[in-house]
């Protein structure tokens, strides 16, 4: 299993001085979210800073951009990277596509579907030469002028994984995809149940076996020296479980176990701004359900036991502690303590 660092930088110089300590400290991959930055900035920096780690958007948005853009993101940054770069892609939800980014929306799981094949298609075109002639029913690329034929990239063409929650996209990220991100709003149960299931009948469609799919597990994590550091990263991880709780397309989630009603109080606070309060709703039984909670060896212990026989790769990350040296402890005890696991065929 490998474990990757990540977390919310809110700058670009941040984000790439963490990249660099969890370099130094052994992590196998480091992700960006796009929060409060560019990630694809961010992870050109560390790109030129860094010389083993993975480099992994997680995520970009889609949706704000178009096939052509990111395949020329992507293909920059694998070369600058020298082959280290994993392409990860998100949907976001319609009112951020909208409102924050005034882009359309419309068929998300179809329009991501079409997305990735569209910029397979460019990066087809670039590695042999062939026209350009992808038409889809939301993208169309049929342009591809030696000016702007940047040839085949030395390193190949990166990875892409797929962010899902809901069991139409998994099935795409199953189908289209080389990985997939769970989101953290996911739970042991609902990715045994639901998300398993689902990403199988993905590869199905594409005549492919579940095995050499790449999968990054859930990443809620609480942890502490003390029992004042523990209680601190409570409360921000019950924040982000209440925020994306919130959101009705995650409502399945906590529907699974029993929790609908929890999402419609949480959706009518967000709604009148109330966010402080929402995490008061998230108690103890909900947080240990998303999140692993102890101290740093015993954290370890249980994210190997949920998702051992499953994960390829786990990042430990939070909102309070973004420093991959405030994981340290987490991380050697993972280390010592993940023994390779059968995966049907995919390594561990």
């Amino acid at each position: 299993m490998k474990l990757d660092s990540g977390g919310y930088a809110k700058t670009v110089a941040q984000a790439a001085d963490a990249i660099v300590a969890a370099e130094e400290a052994g992590y196998d991959g480091a992700w960006v979210a796009e929060t409060q930055l560019d990630p694809f900035v961010a992870l050109a920096v560390a790109a030129d800073r860094t010389s083993r780690i993975e480099l992994i958007t997680g995520i970009a948005v889609a949706f704000a951009r178009n096939p052509m853009t990111v395949a020329v993101q992507a293909n920059d940054l694998h070369g600058l990277s020298e082959g280290r770069f994993v392409l990860g892609l998100g949907s976001q939800i319609q009112p951020h596509i909208t409102k924050r980014f005034g882009m359309p929306w419309s068929s998300p799981a179809a329009r991501m579907r079409e997305f990735v094949l569209a910029v397979r298609a460019i990066w087809r075109t670039w590695e042999t030469g062939e026209r350009l002639a992808f038409r889809g029913e939301f993208y169309k690329h049929t342009l591809m002028t030696p000016f702007f034929d940047p040839g085949p990239n030395p390193h190949g063409n990166p990875k892409i994984y797929l962010a899902a929650v809901g069991p139409r996209m998994t099935e795409v990220a199953g189908e289209v995809a080389d990985g997939m991100l769970c989101h953290s709003f996911t739970t042991e149960r609902y990715l045994r149940e639901v998300t398993l299931p689902a990403l199988e009948r993905g590869r199905a469609t594409a005549g492919k076996p579940l095995a050499g799919f790449e999968i990054s597990g859930p990443s809620f994590v609480v942890t502490g020296a003390s029992e004042e550091e523990l209680a601190t990263a409570a409360a921000e991880v019950r924040k982000q479980i209440a925020f994306y709780g919130s959101t009705p397309a995650y409502r399945p989630v906590l529907e699974l176990h029993g929790w609908g009603d929890l999402q419609d109080d949480l959706n009518a606070l967000a709604k009148r701004g109330r966010w402080d309060e929402m995490a008061a709703l998230i108690d103890d039984d909900v947080l240990n359900t998303f999140a692993v909670v102890g101290a740093p060896e015993e954290v370890a212990a249980e994210v190997v036991r949920r998702y051992g026989d499953i994960a390829h790769r786990i990042t430990l990350t939070a909102a309070h502690a973004p420093d991959p040296a405030r994981w340290e402890r987490v991380f050697r005890a993972m280390r010592s303590g993940a023994r390779p696991v059968d995966h049907g065929g995919r390594d561990s």
